[in-house]
């Protein structure tokens, strides 16, 4: 039988991915083009009805084990996208970390709702932790504009369009409450990467996720953020795999300072190495 410790987290870990429940209906947007010229004004006076009431037309989402295993859907309801594997890998670099005696706070740079870093307190506290922090760092805004000048790799980056991909810090922070995680061990950074990382006020890593999609948010990440990276640290990458970008500045930032730790493959788009010791 699992310990309470266990179960605890596995819980946890089921919440914050949405994994207990189906995945809501998502809203259905009525394809006009299909509405002949006589019957519009009546399909049209129908929608104005619903929106009057707040109403809305919605469509059942199907969700396969393996997209939730590998975080391939953007969820409804879920404080989390990153999927299982990427969970599990969460528990396990922060596990190590505390086993090993491996020195440091830990962070999640790019958080969205929030489930990724809400998981990384929800350990510390099972485990009883209370001599590290979690840093939570997010414009809370979405993600900045391209600066193609700078970071020709951005060119055409439409993130920042995305008004999904914009959550407050407000919301972020009732989400660690609904999970009764929201303490003084938890420490929050407000504002684009460029700003706020040089500043952050941890003097030791001892785990660094980066979720930044884009070029320039993975570099400034890295660049202010993996100094402080101890040894045997680990470092975390979500969207290696899937944005060329974010590849492309994990690859620059390794090939510059001379980094030959084993990238270790999570999942269809994560991956982590260690520092070396």
């Amino acid at each position: 039988m699992p310990s309470a410790k266990e179960l605890y987290l596995d819980l946890l870990k089921q919440a914050l991915t949405f994994n207990l429940w189906d995945e809501p209906p998502q809203q259905a947007e009525p394809d006009k083009t299909l509405w002949d010229a006589q019957d519009r004004p009546v399909f049209e006076k129908y929608e104005q009805a619903l929106k009057s009431q707040g109403l809305q037309i919605v469509k059942p989402v199907s969700v396969t084990p393996q997209q939730r295993e590998e975080g391939l859907i953007w969820p409804g309801y879920a404080d989390s996208m990153i999927g299982m594997k990427r969970m599990d890998n969460v528990k396990f670099a922060v596990e190590t970390v505390l086993a090993e005696q491996i020195p440091g706070d830990v962070i999640e740079a790019g958080v969205w709702r929030g489930g990724a870093s809400i998981f990384m307190r929800g350990i510390l506290a099972a485990h009883g932790i209370t001599d590290r922090k979690v840093y939570v760092a997010d414009s809370f805004a979405g993600l900045p504009k391209p600066d193609p000048a700078t970071y020709p790799a951005d060119e055409g980056d439409t993130h920042h369009t995305v008004d999904y991909l914009a959550v407050s810090l407000e919301q972020v922070q009732n989400n660690f409450k609904r999970y009764h995680l929201l303490d003084d061990q938890v420490v929050f950074l407000q504002g684009w990467f460029s700003d706020i990382l040089p500043s952050a006020p941890m003097e030791n890593i001892s785990v660094l996720r980066a979720d930044g999609d884009m070029y320039s948010s993975t570099i400034d990440i890295l660049n202010n953020l993996y100094p402080k990276l101890s040894p045997g640290g680990f470092c975390i990458i979500d969207d290696y795999g899937a944005i060329p970008a974010c590849k492309k500045a994990v690859d620059d930032y390794r090939r510059q300072h001379q980094i030959s730790d084993e990238m270790i493959e999570i999942d269809w788009t994560g991956l982590y190495w260690r520092e070396q010791r």
